[in-house]
């Protein structure tokens, strides 16, 4: 008598659900990651204190060009990114836009330590003139590491 072989099963990962797995996963790093609304790197002057700036800010960032001590300026609303401002009175034009229609609304300066500061002087005169009576100087606290 003979005995016939018996089929071995072949093993089969179910793959049905790795869209839905995949789908989720790209949901939750979407509303997990932070967005910034400027990347540019400065030098912040250092301080002793530490405040935290208001979440949908306006952005005003003052910064070195590289290699030379003229400044370039960009400004951003706060809700998306920052663009290139060629002069601080084109920055007086955009805060007061913004100041007119929500006069609180809070305004972050970013300036590079290393640039003088009557640059940074000339679009505070500026900011003040279009309105804006909530601002914040980033700084780099003392101890901390690194510069952003």
């Amino acid at each position: 008598m003979r005995l016939e072989r018996s089929r071995r099963a072949e093993a089969i990962i179910p793959t049905a659900s790795m869209a839905d797995i995949a789908f989720l996963l790209i949901i939750f790093f979407m509303v997990t990651t932070a967005y910034e609304v400027d990347r540019t790197q400065v030098r912040l002057p250092l301080s002793h204190t530490r405040a935290e700036s208001h979440k949908g800010a306006a952005v005003v960032v003052i910064a070195r060009e590289p290699g030379s001590a003229v400044a370039s300026y960009r400004f951003s609303d706060g809700r998306r990114t920052s663009r290139a401002v060629l002069t601080p009175s084109d920055i007086y034009l955009e805060a007061s836009r913004i100041t007119y229609g929500e006069p609180g609304r809070p305004f972050v300066v970013k300036a590079d330590a290393t640039l003088r500061y009557g640059l940074v002087e000339e679009v505070l005169d500026q900011l003040r003139a279009a309105g804006v009576v909530n601002l914040v100087l980033l700084t780099q606290q003392k101890g901390a590491e690194g510069h952003s």
